[in-house]
């Protein structure tokens, strides 16, 4: 009697899959807070006059940048967003976001 299609083809698989070399799992190393250079700016630009508090130069995952960006609109209570690789918060507080985030342990400094 012949084999079920998908017998057939699943023993196939298992035999490939069985013979391919295991890949070694590579974390993406975490980047120390001390050699980031964040800095946070103002920007007015494209945003109707309204003024945002732009943090950059994170180098790290990007689960990793929503969680700080998570952190500092919680303790700021204000409104923001992460995108492109920045964090941007709604109103200017470059001096309170400074502070937070050096007392975070990131190495921060303001911008313009």
């Amino acid at each position: 009697m012949p084999q079920d299609w998908k017998e057939i083809l699943k023993g196939r698989f298992e035999e490939e899959l069985a013979s391919l070399p295991e890949e070694p799992q590579v974390e993406a190393p975490e980047a120390p807070l001390k050699k980031q250079r964040l800095i946070v700016s103002i920007d007015r630009r494209r945003r109707a006059g309204k003024q945002v508090t732009l943090v950059t130069g994170f180098a790290g995952e990007d689960a990793q940048l929503e969680e700080l960006g998570r952190q500092l609109k919680a303790r700021l209570g204000v409104g923001g967003s992460v995108k492109d690789g920045e964090i941007l918060i709604q109103g200017d507080l470059r001096d309170k976001i400074v502070s937070l985030l050096t007392e975070m342990g990131h190495q921060a400094k303001r911008g313009n």
